[in-house]
């Protein structure tokens, strides 16, 4: 008996002109067809999708999971700064300025950077500091410009006394200290750092030291005046670091720390605070290079060592942009002036004259000419001209 099929049939159809009859499709041919794209790729099953979608909610969860535990880990290291609850900005002085001055500074948050000497460690609410720097940052472009405060500088620390600029700290803590340098440079200074000489040395050595060239006069003050005093100072064995020498080479924290200090050399103080500024510099240029056991290492040995009246909330706002920032200028005030042992101050260093320096600082760090100083400076300004006989034209050219 002969069989047909479907399509023999159809071939009978086409050789007699019947119309033809388009295959009929099974429900095998039909679920292809719905797996099926306008592309010709085939469609994932319903399970297959539901399946891929855990497989999503899974990884986002887990990538939600690894930040919140990142954040809960750098909340809990801000812990251990030593956050001054004791700092009251209502006690820190402003100066009333004129409005090209205050559009001048907006844009800009500039901190205090005091490095306290004081012996003690981890005493950061009294003692000179030895360490001046005005940060100031430019919150758009994330430039950062160094300003060192030479510490024998003659300005009014308060109460209308006219003293070396260090010495504020010491009478009256960080408010008194933040306070010196608003009125008497026209600044709006709300925020500070301070740290001691143990900070400098710990987060050297947790970097693994700095790479600098020294002098053969530098290494031999180290030698033999700074890092015998130093390793009294944190507590470490006598001898127990290593003699340097001229030229080129990796020192560690403690050799770090005694090359800050020398100042009997040409330039004196001028000369040390550019060190300082230059250190910094290279702190952060190989903090930013870090892998993260060195940066959890500095967390925990540097962070008990600093006080900030800033909180945790404001220190995570400004890191959260570490990488950004920029060091473009670092540079020392006053800049015309004079250093002479005067009756009364001593050694010291005399602006010349100081309401002129603070035009030039304001054209340096706010890019503001011909500034107008508040009549506060101006006083100031006019005092220490008449108690040192210093003037504009009587400044010497130190080379810092």
């Amino acid at each position: 008996m002969a069989t047909s099929n479907r399509y023999g049939d159809e071939r009978v159809r086409r050789s007699s002109g019947q119309p033809q009859r388009r295959p009929q499709r099974t429900e095998e041919d039909m679920e292809m067809r719905r797996r099926t794209s306008s592309n010709g790729k085939r469609r994932p099953s319903k399970k297959a999708q539901r399946k891929k979608r855990r497989r999503i909610i899974l990884i986002v969860e887990i990538i939600v999971l690894l930040l919140l535990l990142l954040v809960a880990y750098v909340w809990l290291k801000m812990g251990l700064i030593n956050h001054d609850v004791d700092f009251n900005e209502e006690d820190v002085a402003v100066n009333e300025l004129d409005e090209a001055s205050t559009e001048a500074l907006k844009g800009y948050k500039n901190f205090a950077l005091f490095g306290v000497d004081n012996r003690k460690m981890g005493v950061y609410e009294s003692g000179n500091s030895d360490t001046i720097i005005i940060c100031s940052v430019n919150m758009d472009t994330k430039e950062v410009k160094l300003t060192s405060v030479f510490r024998d500088t003659l300005l009014d620390i308060g109460d209308d006394r006219i003293k070396k600029c260090n010495a504020a700290y010491s009478n009256g803590g960080p408010e008194a200290a933040i306070s010196m340098l608003n009125r008497n440079l026209d600044l709006n200074i709300k925020d500070y750092v301070a740290v001691d000489f143990k900070a400098l040395v710990d987060v050297v050595d947790d970097l693994g030291g700095l790479e600098m060239t020294i002098t053969d006069e530098e290494a031999e003050i180290m030698n033999l005046a700074y890092i015998p005093f130093i390793e009294e100072s944190i507590g470490r064995k006598s001898g127990s670091t290593k003699t340097v020498s001229g030229g080129t080479q990796t020192l560690d924290g403690v050799q770090v720390l005694a090359y800050c200090r020398v100042r009997y050399t040409d330039g004196g103080d001028f000369h040390r605070a550019s060190r300082q500024r230059e250190v910094i510099n290279l702190i952060v240029e190989k903090a930013k290079k870090a892998n993260p056991i060195e940066l959890n290492n500095i967390i925990n040995d540097v962070f008990p060592e600093i006080s900030t009246s800033m909180s945790n909330t404001d220190m995570l706002g400004y890191a959260k942009d570490l990488a950004s920032y920029q060091l473009v200028q670092s540079e020392g005030f006053p800049y015309d002036k004079r250093s002479e042992t005067l009756d009364g101050w001593g050694s010291c260093v005399t602006p010349c004259t100081l309401e002129s320096n603070v035009a030039k600082l304001y054209y340096n760090l706010f890019g503001e000419e011909d500034h107008n100083a508040s009549s506060t400076v101006v006083n100031i300004s006019d005092r220490i001209e008449s108690g040192t006989g210093f003037h504009e034209g009587d400044a010497l050219d130190y080379g810092f």
